[in-house]
């Protein structure tokens, strides 16, 4: 039976202190911060793999332009499922679902989790699988942890990263996309430590595994609240876990939409 990656992970990450570094807005005292940082860390109880992978870091410009510059999420509901191509990925997403109908099957008995919102996910995230990053994940993420936007939200996520660099999960060199999200359904970090399922069983959690990945993904959703066999449309007591996914509200409403569509 899968299993979820490590609770201690779990009370480490919520036992982190407050942001304590001193936060910036341009890259001028980022290799400052990281000395900072690496003490915050280890207090939180990041190894010398995480911490010398966080002094490796550099400073990542790709991320903070594209932080600064999400503007699908400000589109309307029709203009952004026509952007992210969700008609491709209801067609895919059904073929997808009917050749390994065992295994979706299987994701359903185990996590409760309607199969259509967990390919649609898996299609929106990553053109399932076809596109998981060209970032490098701890520099992405120590970038956000250090820029003073939302640094105390991205600090979590940094130890989450620094401890999944402890454990093996992920190296100081592993790609991810722009904002340090990992794998086929583009986890956080932190999200990665604590709901990460090694669902392949071959005794590590890689969610640049499909098999770990979607197991993942399921677990995420059903710790989240899910409740199996209600509806997950806006209204039905499954939307609001859809929205633990993604804050964006047409992000939400479009994986909602493809889900049933993948579903029927």
């Amino acid at each position: 039976m899968p299993f979820r990656f490590a609770i201690l992970g779990l009370i480490g990450l919520l036992a982190t202190p407050l942001h304590a570094a001193p936060c910036g807005d341009t890259s001028a005292g980022f290799e400052d911060w990281k000395s900072v940082m690496a003490r915050e860390a280890k207090a939180a109880g990041v190894g010398k793999a995480g911490q010398a992978a966080l002094m490796g870091t550099g400073y990542s410009k790709a991320t903070i332009g594209a932080d600064r510059n999400q503007k699908s999420f400000k589109y309307t509901l029709d203009k952004f499922m026509s952007v992210r191509g969700a008609d491709t990925i209801v067609a895919q997403g059904r073929a997808r679902k009917a050749k390994n109908a065992d295994f979706y099957a299987g994701l359903e008995r185990a996590y409760g989790v309607s199969p259509g919102v967990i390919i649609a996910i898996h299609g929106m995230e990553t053109a399932f699988g076809g596109f998981m990053g060209d970032t490098n994940v701890v520099s992405a993420i120590a970038t956000l942890a250090y820029d003073c936007r939302r640094s105390k939200f991205f600090t979590g996520h940094l130890i989450g990263a620094l401890k999944l660099v402890d454990a093996g999960s992920i190296s100081a060199a592993s790609i991810g996309a722009k904002h340090g999200e990992l794998g086929h359904t583009q986890f956080l970090p932190g999200n990665a430590l604590i709901y990460g399922v090694d669902g392949n069983g071959d005794g590590r959690v890689d969610l640049s595994n499909v098999t770990d990945a979607l197991h993942s993904t399921a677990n995420f959703l059903r710790q989240k609240g899910w409740k199996p066999g209600k509806g997950f449309q806006e209204g039905e007591p499954n939307f609001a876990v859809i929205k633990e996914w993604n804050a964006a509200k047409v992000y939400q409403q479009a994986i909602a939409i493809m889900g049933a569509r993948i579903d029927g």
